[in-house]
């Protein structure tokens, strides 16, 4: 791509009197840069190894960037990021490609279900890594879970059907039949509230022929429900009414103590959050410090149901052998 093409791409203004007209690749990681390369980038020691590495341009927003060698194309715009995705976007004209933009909850069924990955890639959230994956990715769908770096890449993107709704046959906060594809599900490891999410990736699923197996469904990450005892000992479920539900979300823990006021007054909930947390509809909610401190809300609080935010069930003490929830 010739320099003045990235000026027109980018709004960007040139800063030096470089000896290039072109340059051959793009990276933002410096270690990747080989003679020729552009380098985008305000970090002035990654520059520095860009540079020694071979680079002929650089994109930069910061001003307290210093100009370190003339004969490199240096090219000051306004935003970084949205400028790395500017060409990323004109990249894209010459590929087939389509994005999409699920939730977090949707792209966990999606791992979980489809059994060939290869035609899609997952994108991270960070802006550096997504610009890495698809200008190197040969693949034509990609998938991201953040709104704003989806929309710079492609400002239309597509999202799931919000209105598809799958068919609960019986459920409890823990298990849930369901109906999907004129097939039922039994006594599957979802919480109910779950259930259109895996609808939604399923629909997605059939259009785009991706094959999936629905006995892979499970919990996710979001909703993490553990049997346990006054120690924090892992139970069988017959033997304890103690639960510890951990999500790393709190519309989780709105929906699931919904769902308890609706189906089970009788259940004792509390609710566990660090510290100046404020969750909707809870007063007082216990705020933890650290683990340790959240193990001696568990042990000395009065509960049914404990829902944890922010943390893992690796709190709890390590065991043996653990029991499947039924």
């Amino acid at each position: 791509m010739k320099i003045e093409d990235l000026l027109n791409l980018t709004s960007g203004d040139i800063v030096s009197k470089p000896t290039v007209s072109a340059i051959n690749s793009v990276t933002v990681y410096p270690s990747k840069i080989e003679e020729g390369d552009l380098f985008i980038s305000d970090n002035m020691e990654d520059i520095r190894t860009a540079i020694a590495n071979g680079a002929y341009a650089i994109i930069f927003s910061n001003p307290m960037v210093k100009i370190t060698d003339n004969e490199v194309a240096w090219i000051q715009v306004k935003d970084i990021q949205k400028s790395a995705f500017k060409l990323i976007r004109y990249v894209l004209i010459s590929r087939e490609a389509n994005f999409y933009l699920f939730t977090a909850h949707e792209v966990s069924f999606l791992k979980m279900i489809v059994t060939q990955k290869s035609n899609l890639d997952i994108l991270p959230d960070d802006w550096r890594k997504m610009f890495e994956k698809v200008l190197n990715s040969k693949v034509k769908m990609f998938i991201g879970t953040d709104t704003e770096l989806m929309k710079m890449i492609k400002p239309d993107v597509a999202i799931l059907n919000k209105e598809a709704s799958c068919e609960i046959i019986s459920d409890t906060l823990f298990k849930t039949t369901f109906k999907i594809n004129d097939y039922i599900y039994q006594e599957k490891e979802i919480t109910p509230f779950h259930v259109d999410f895996l609808q939604r990736v399923v629909e997605f699923c059939d259009l785009h022929h991706l094959p999936y197996d629905l006995d892979r469904v499970r919990y996710t990450k979001h909703f993490v429900p553990v049997f346990i005892d006054a120690t924090l000992s892992v139970m069988n479920p017959s033997k304890s009414d103690k639960v510890a539900i951990f999500t790393d979300n709190l519309q989780d823990v709105y929906k699931a103590r919904e769902y308890v006021r609706y189906n089970g007054a009788w259940v004792k909930t509390v609710v566990l959050t660090p510290p100046k947390t404020k969750v909707d509809g809870v007063d007082r909610p216990n705020w933890y410090n650290d683990i340790d401190e959240a193990r001696d809300i568990l042990k000395n609080a009065y509960f049914n149901y404990a829902f944890i935010y922010a943390l893992d069930k690796s709190m709890l003490p390590k065991i043996k052998e653990e029991y499947s929830l039924f």
